[in-house]
């Protein structure tokens, strides 16, 4: 039991921490096998663990599967053979089966600037249960007092904070700075990364002007559809809340790969293509 309150206690850390892990339990074992039903391993994104389940050949296999299922988002039950002709190389002569739980966070949103908008998409971010980060290099605006939740505070330009964050394939970036041209930096600097959804708050025009000047740098953010700018969905209203709700809208519909429609038009649609079908 105490290796499995420890276990526990380090996935909470994880799940709190929007640190991808998954949760890997031997549910039943037949023949000689290295380890008894009930064993536990905590297996994170990066392919380290808390915990074992036996050890060897097998042990790597559950690892590397269960690495491939936090990526994928989803686990399952999966059985290893171990012995000759079975998918571990070993032969103890027994099957081992195992359960994996995923626990990850959809994806992570990195706000770069910490003024009156950026506190409000932290807020949206927060009741809605995605995990975020913020940089400004001001640290009376961006500090756990303005941000008690936030994954982590990146008191640096806001453009250099996007290498400082690890902007990958599961981080939305939110660009709200404080000025052109920082906008202009943390926009060059997120076009260089695989982040999937790149929202850049201003006019149209002021857009535009940053899009230009970005060609003479081989960047083309018109031609790029992970660039949303200006950002938002035209829901209307324009207090940083009312804007934070409509960033964070986008966010899910890009995301989800949703079409923004009212619920009540996708329900008819829905049920238009099911007439079509009989």
């Amino acid at each position: 039991m105490k290796e499995s309150k420890n276990l526990i206690k380090l996935l909470s850390e994880a799940i709190d921490s929007g640190r991808g892990a998954a949760f890997v339990t031997v549910i039943s074992v037949a023949g000689s096998t290295p380890r008894e039903a009930g064993a536990k391993m905590l297996v994170y994104a990066d392919g380290s663990i808390e915990g074992t389940v036996g050890g060897g050949a097998v042990e790597s296999l559950v690892i590397k599967k269960a690495v491939e299922c936090v990526a994928k988002g989803e686990g399952g039950k999966f059985v290893f053979g171990l012995k000759p002709g079975g998918n571990t190389g070993m032969i103890c002569m027994g099957d081992m089966e195992v359960f994996i739980d995923v626990y990850k966070n959809p994806f992570r949103v990195l706000i770069l600037g910490g003024g009156h908008v950026g506190v409000k998409i932290a807020e949206a971010c927060r009741l809605a249960g995605y995990p975020y980060l913020v940089a400004d290099d001001r640290k009376e605006f961006a500090n756990p007092e303005r941000f008690p939740e936030a994954l982590a505070i990146i008191n640096e330009k806001p453009h250099e904070a996007v290498a400082a964050a690890g902007a990958d394939a599961d981080t939305y970036a939110v660009i709200v700075t404080r000025g052109h041209a920082l906008d202009k930096e943390c926009l060059e600097a997120l076009l260089r990364t695989k982040a999937p959804y790149i929202g850049m708050i201003g006019s149209a025009d002021k857009v535009m002007a940053i899009f230009k000047s970005l060609g003479s740098k081989k960047l083309y953010p018109l031609k790029d559809g992970r660039v949303h700018s200006p950002i938002g969905l035209n829901l209307g209203g324009k207090t940083p809340g009312e804007i934070a709700v409509s960033v964070l809208a986008e966010i899910m519909k890009v995301h989800y790969k949703r079409d923004g429609l009212h619920m009540r038009e996708a329900a008819a649609g829905r049920k238009a293509a099911a007439g079509n079908k009989g």
